[in-house]
């Protein structure tokens, strides 16, 4: 829980004048600027510092800083992980400087905020007499936040008005201890010891024999703000024997003070439905941050692991050629909210909007693609719920006969046949054209392969028949089964859960109805019905 662009000068009198021919100078040093992350949540950190990594071109980040962060930085940046180890500031230091003298934009990524036991203050000391310039982002500090992450808070206005922050490497030579104990103990207010895990003895300890009752609450709380959040409550007579028991290891942040006895009214995070579950989100970049928001607000940690990426066709002329000819056709006919913007756009591309579509019927296949319809102006004729080929053939004949009906159908190019020979069967003149590619990302990445093997992820969630299909090959000649021993599976509709099935998966969750919100539910649902959390 430790908190830890160049420009031309110009001189008084006017531009610098050229350098003599054949001369080198250096660039002018690049900005540093050291962000706080906050204490694990990537969503704590705040706006400006998110908006810094996104422009840098080094990341130089803690252990503690959150993967997705660093990720947020362009594709261009190097990436740089310190992992903290005794003698190590030093090598930091000249990261930050060396990085900054070539001409870059460096951004060094802390745990909580960078001047509360982050050594922040050390390494804006260390720029500033190398004569680099730097800013300090803020970050939300463990100190306020993994308590309230726990239902704790530092200050309680019928409780108390005050709170104290100290480091808890402290030393339990009792001659050598910087600590005023009988200050520390004698003090009403809630006291927040940072790394104290170790010496969890010796301050329980020290606080007793200088008057602190022993009945004190004290909570300890480690990977606060995470999905691997745990929070131990005791007293300062018996919490020692209980973090024992308990296992308790480092990152831990300790709490002492009667605020820790709201901690039942007020725990928020860990009642949540999904709290402690870790969830492989395998769509597109682009499309995975609607299904990640609606697991965070439910309490679960989403990892995600793109396994497909959405392309544009190689060929436009077949799309052109029918866009040129919408009049002509009877029906369009959209499966996909991919195949609607792919659509839309190419049409806007061509210098035309939805009025191309007047006298145009339509059809969408599920809510999700009937909404991106909405939002171009567009209101689906025909939707039915199930993406099933005989069923959108109903959902168009209705009172209709489809013979000798020309329908448009632009579709990804992995597209099956279904709705093509569905279609056909009752007699209309399908043409299908490929309005984007689904490529496949070749591998998973290491680390969250690493945590499939590991047991970290609890739940595989797949949004496409694509998305088993890319991971199924990610996992190689083992089969994807090398990678969900214990992992439940969560499919968005009947169509991806048999892809899933077929590709030897064992599908716990399947909505009522293929959007993203009824996904969320179902696995809500499934976990209550659990009743239990993760080991």
């Amino acid at each position: 829980m430790n908190d830890e662009s160049p420009g031309n000068r110009e001189s008084p009198g006017g531009p610098a004048s050229a350098p003599p021919s054949g001369s080198t100078i250096a660039p002018a040093p690049g900005m540093v600027y050291l962000v706080g992350a906050g204490p694990g949540d990537p969503g704590l950190i705040t706006v400006k510092g998110l908006s810094c990594v996104r422009r840098a071109d080094v990341v130089v980040a803690d252990f503690l800083a959150d993967d997705r962060l660093v990720a947020e930085a362009p594709g261009h940046a190097e990436r740089i992980r310190v992992p903290w180890r005794p003698g190590r500031q030093a090598e930091i230091n000249d990261l930050l400087v060396r990085h900054s003298r070539a001409g870059k934009t460096v951004v060094r990524l802390k745990g909580g905020d960078p001047f509360v036991f982050g050594r922040g203050g050390e390494e804006g000391l260390h720029l500033q007499r190398s004569g680099i310039p730097f800013e300090v982002v803020p970050g939300i500090t463990a100190a306020v936040a993994v308590p309230a992450y726990a239902g704790i808070p530092v200050t309680h206005r019928e409780i108390t008005s005050s709170m104290t922050v100290v480091t808890g490497h402290v030393s339990p030579d009792r001659e050598r201890t910087d600590l005023d104990w009988e200050a520390l103990a004698k003090r009403i207010g809630t006291l927040i010891f940072y790394m104290g895990a170790r010496n969890l003895p010796f301050i329980a300890e020290r606080l007793i024999e200088h008057g602190r009752p022993k009945d004190t609450p004290v909570a300890l709380i480690q990977w606060g703000t995470t999905a691997e959040q745990r929070t131990l409550v005791g007293t300062l007579d018996d919490i020692v024997s209980r973090a024992r028991t308990a296992s308790f290891t480092p990152p831990v942040l300790i709490v002492v003070g009667e605020v820790v006895a709201l901690r039942p009214q007020l725990d928020w995070f860990e009642s949540k439905p999904l709290f402690g579950v870790r969830v492989l989100v395998t769509r597109a970049r682009n499309q995975a941050g609607e299904l990640s928001e609606l697991l965070v607000r439910q309490g679960a940690e989403p990892v995600e692991a793109p396994l497909i990426r959405i392309e544009a066709p190689d060929d436009w002329s077949a799309v052109d050629t029918a866009l040129a000819d919408l009049s002509g056709f009877d029906h369009v006919v959209f499966t996909s909210r991919n195949a609607v913007e792919a659509f839309f756009s190419r049409l806007s591309h061509k210098g035309r909007d939805a009025r191309a579509l007047g006298g145009v019927g339509v059809a969408a296949v599920g809510r999700a693609t009937a909404g991106a319809l909405r939002s171009h102006g567009i209101e689906a004729d025909d939707q039915p719920e199930v993406f099933r080929a005989e069923k959108l053939v109903e959902a168009l004949a209705g009172d209709r006969d489809l013979k000798g009906a020309r329908i448009l159908f632009p579709a990804a190019d992995i597209a099956g046949p279904a709705v093509v020979e569905g279609l056909a069967a009752a007699g209309a003149s399908v043409n299908r054209v490929t309005v984007y590619r689904t490529v496949l990302v070749e591998g998973m990445p290491d680390d969250i392969a690493s945590m499939l093997e590991d047991g970290k992820i609890h739940l595989a969630v797949f949004a496409s028949s694509s998305a088993v299909s890319a991971f199924a090959k990610a996992a190689g000649p083992e089969g994807p089964q090398r990678w969900t021993r214990g992992v439940r599976i969560a499919c968005i509709g009947p169509s991806t859960a048999e892809t899933a099935a077929e590709a030897g998966l064992s599908v716990d969750i399947v909505p009522g109805q293929a959007t993203v919100p009824a996904l969320v539910d179902a696995i809500v649902r499934d976990r209550l019905a659990a009743g239990e959390r993760p080991a």
